[in-house]
Order: structure tokens, then sequence, then C-alpha cells
């Protein structure tokens, strides 16, 4: 009897292998969604307030959503109080007069008003309007649903001004956070997990029609193995140009997404529309080390060791923080790519260029202080 072929998926993704015509359009069928009020251009739609009695069927509908589906849910009246949304939009509002200009990865300075770490801000300047926001239930339920329980909730307000022109369509947080480049050094194991880390959401806190550019998705993307590679080649972004769905949305209405959609904030065209959104990335908490380590007194000790070595790479690795994230984005901002420096990026450009001790020892302590440590 002769052998059955079977092909191993491959280990490691290039992005010479990406195909534009791998990106067919799968279509959603409501009727494989029974808890869903309807599906609108492939994406499904449910009621704030007609959430299912059974949750965990609820979740899971969701979570197959996120997975096999078309990656993304939307929850009309999720938050149906308006004083609730008014309210925090209202301390959000008055961050925003507050802080300095800042900078944002994905637009110019000025097109955008960017509320960095807005969840704490919010806590601390008003703990009911917080309270009162974060009781919500499809939060709670689209995150259980995605990450399971303990998982961590960030916050970051986005206002794009009329005029603000559309982003490119991208996947996010983690490899989406990465050049193709970089993202090719990680195994395809890790691009099948890395959505399964986060997922991300956004609250509408005004009205948001078409003309005013809420965002642009496209459905089923996420299930492309290799669009971490794919997003910024031209020949897919004429194909999110030409594919995407917009969806306009209401002041309590709520997204949810797996974060390897594509998708895209829009062009706000209008003339007088402030589009603010709260955005949500919300984490799983499995990923974390075991131990705490004090990496910065580790890179102090090992420089002088490391300036004699012909090859560090492997030492850094061992002993420096290589990931940027988290970090504080008020201080530590990544206007000049995706990310900021990484503790492991000051260490090699300190050997690079050659620094004494006391210049990395400054170096290492304001890139902490940066990142809130």
């Amino acid at each position: 009897m002769p052998a059955i072929e079977t092909r191993r998926p491959a280990a490691w993704l290039s992005a010479n292998d990406c195909d534009v015509s791998d990106l067919a359009p799968s279509l959603t069928n409501v009727d494989d969604y029974p808890l869903a009020d309807s599906v609108l251009d492939d994406v499904l739609v449910y009621s704030g307030e007609k959430l299912a009695d059974d949750r965990r069927e609820l979740m899971a509908e969701w979570a197959r959503a996120f997975l096999d589906g078309p990656g993304i849910v939307v929850i009309r009246r999720a938050f149906p109080e308006a004083a609730v949304v008014d309210r925090v939009s209202a301390a959000f509002d008055a961050m925003i007069a507050e802080q300095p200009a800042g900078g944002d990865h994905f637009a110019r300075p000025g097109a955008n008003d960017r509320v960095w770490n807005a969840l704490e801000k919010l806590a601390l300047r008003d703990p009911e309007a917080f309270a009162a926001y974060y009781a919500n239930d499809v939060i709670a339920l689209a995150a259980t649903a995605w990450l399971g329980p303990a998982y961590q909730v960030t916050s970051q307000v986005n206002v794009v001004n009329p005029g603000g022109a559309a982003q490119t369509g991208h996947r996010d947080y983690h490899l989406g956070f990465m050049s193709a480049e970089q993202a090719e050094r990680y195994p395809a194991l890790v691009h099948r997990l890395s959505p399964a880390l986060t997922l991300q959401g956004a609250v509408a806190h005004c009205d948001m029609p078409v003309e005013s550019g809420p965002t642009m998705y496209l459905p089923h993307s996420q299930k492309y193995p290799l669009g971490y590679l794919a997003t910024s080649r031209p020949e897919f972004q004429e194909h999110f140009a030409a594919h995407h769905v917009q969806l306009p949305l209401e002041k309590g209405d709520a997204v949810f997404f797996n974060p390897a959609l594509i998708h895209a904030a829009g062009h706000n065209r209008s003339a007088d529309i402030r589009r603010m959104a709260n955005l949500l990335q919300i984490s799983s908490a499995f990923g974390r080390a075991m131990e705490s380590v004090d990496r910065e007194r580790m890179c102090l000790a090992l420089y002088p060791v490391l300036r004699e070595l012909a090859d560090p790479e492997n030492v850094i690795a061992a002993s420096a923080e290589g990931y940027a994230f988290p970090t504080d984005l008020d201080v530590d901002q990544p206007v000049d790519g995706l990310a900021p420096p990484s503790q492991a990026d000051v260490v090699r450009r300190a050997l690079a260029e050659g620094w004494d001790l006391d210049t990395v020892r400054g170096a290492l302590a304001a890139h902490s202080s940066r990142r809130g440590n």
C-alpha cells in the first residue's frame, strides 16, 4: 500500500511567497451564527441590548467568528447609556487639551489627536466614570471569548479630525507592529500564535457616518497565513482599497476583531466631525516571563565584556530586553517607526558607537525612565 503523502506546513514564511490571489473573499453566512442579528457587508452584527442568555454560547460564537469567520463583530448599542459615553468623552477631550502635541506612528502630527494610556489616565481623572464605562458586559464578554480570564486592557483614544487622511491597510499588535523583514525572522508558528495574544476593539464616542472615515476592514483576511508579510506590498494595498468594507457606527457601538484582520482608519471627509474612538488592545494573561529580572543592571555588568566579544549578539539576547513594549507611549513614541528602540537596541548602538560605561548607564536609565520604570 503506497504511503499517503502529507504536506508539512512551512516552518518559516517568506514575503516572496505572498500571492494576492490567495485573498479570495469568503462569504459570511448568518445561518452559521444563530445569535447574530444580521450580516452587513460580510460583517456580523449583534445587538448589545439583546445579548444571549447563554453567555458561554455567545462567547463561543464570537470566538468562532474571530478565528474562522469574518474576523470581526459589530455590537450595536454596546453602550446603551449615552451619558456614560459622553462623560468619558469629556474626560478624553480634557486630556487632549492639556497634553502637548504628540506623535502618531500612523499619521502626520496634527492630523490626529491621540491619548496614549487613556485607561490609566481615565481611572485617575474620573474613577466613577471609569467604573461605569468598564463595567460594560460587552467588553468583558468579547475579551473572555478570545483570551479567557485574567486579560489585560489597554486603551488609546484616537480622534481623526476633518481632513485626516486614511491609513494604509495593516495588521495589528504584535507582529503587525513590525516590518516584513522583522516579521520574517519569527517562525511560522509565531505568525499563527500572534493573533491569539491580543483582541482589538473600538468604542465609537460619536456618530460615525461613512464620510467621517470609520475603520475599513477586509473580512476573512485574518485567515491568510502570510498576512503579516503582505500588507505593505503594493498589490495587497490595491486589493484592500478595492475590496474593503466600511460600516457606519453610532455613538455607543463597539467593534471587536482579530488583530490579524487587515484594516485601516478611513479618510475623514466630513467638514465638522471629530471622529473619536476609544481603541482597545486587550492582551492575554500569558505573555509574561516567569521571573522578574533587573535587565538594566545585567546590561551594565556585562557591557565591558560585550565590548571584547567578536559577536556579542547571543549574549545581548540572553540579557537585554529585546522587545520595545510595554512602554510609556507619551514619552517613548514610535514616531520614526512602528516601535521605539528596545533596551537591546540601546546596547547594540552603544557597542557600535563605542560608548563608555557612564554613557551607557545614562542611556539605559533614560530608556527605563521613558518606559515608566
